[in-house]
């Protein structure tokens, strides 16, 4: 168990496998240790893994045991009493004795087929990764949203896309509420759309010159992409520790 003021510049995640390999954490041969960081001014944690448990204290149930058993206890400022819960949480782990985690696993497990958390991404790299995905899943969507005809086959092959992708960025209920939009904003907005004046003119030109320029794109009445006048184009004793754990902030 480690408590220090801030990190500095290190990640989290660097700082905890620093601290573990100069403390040699765990037997050697086995690298069955155990670190837990805390950081209070810089509101972040770590439980990191050796390599040894990484089978016994999986980063799931050390995100579980984060989430459920420190985080809360730490936004209400009592630190001693989170830190405590969380070592007693994850002793009973590697003791395979049930706890809140195991129990929050089970009744997650029982309420639902399907339960996918976000995974513990930083935010600097949830924000870039989440920027690359939405730029090309949003693109997408919105040339076949602005495009007649090979717009509807657009809706249906981009369902998939939205229904998963998301996920890396905002856990299952936030892809599920995008794909709830999705899947209604898109007809809403096509239909809203297909009775402008510059809409209908785009149809009639597809249908009488099998191709159409919507936003710089052009569309053959087969529905593949042309060209664009933009230019750009895009196709779709121990110590040692394998980074295994879970990070959190509060």
């Amino acid at each position: 168990m480690l408590t220090v003021p801030t990190i500095g510049d290190d990640s989290i995640e660097e700082y905890a496998v620093k601290v573990f390999e100069n403390w040699k954490l765990g037997q050697k041969g086995k690298d069955n240790g155990v670190l837990v960081v805390v950081a209070p001014k810089d509101r972040k944690m770590r439980i990191e893994v050796g390599y040894g448990l990484e089978g016994t204290l999986t980063d799931a149930m050390a995100s579980r045991i984060i989430r459920n058993v420190m985080t809360p206890s730490f936004k209400a400022g009592d630190f001693d009493r989170g830190i405590a819960a969380g070592v007693e949480a994850i002793v009973a782990q590697l003791e395979g004795k049930p706890g809140v985690a195991a129990e929050e696993a089970s009744a997650a497990s029982g309420s639902s087929g399907l339960h996918i958390n976000a995974p513990d991404l930083p935010w600097p790299e949830r924000i870039l990764l989440g920027a690359f995905i939405f730029g090309i899943i949003g693109l997408f969507t919105f040339v076949g949203i602005m495009t007649p005809g090979v717009g509807w086959f657009l809706y249906v092959f981009l369902i998939p896309f939205w229904a998963m992708f998301p996920i890396i960025i905002v856990g299952t209920r936030g892809a599920l509420t995008l794909l709830g939009i999705y899947v209604v904003g898109y007809p809403l907005a096509k239909l809203m759309l297909s009775h402008t004046a510059w809409y209908e003119k785009a149809a009639a030109s597809l249908k009488s010159k099998g191709s159409a320029s919507v936003g710089g794109f052009t569309f053959s009445s087969g529905g593949s992409s042309g060209s664009s006048s933009g230019g750009g184009g895009f196709s779709g004793g121990g110590g040692s520790s394998g980074g295994g754990g879970s990070s959190g902030s509060w």
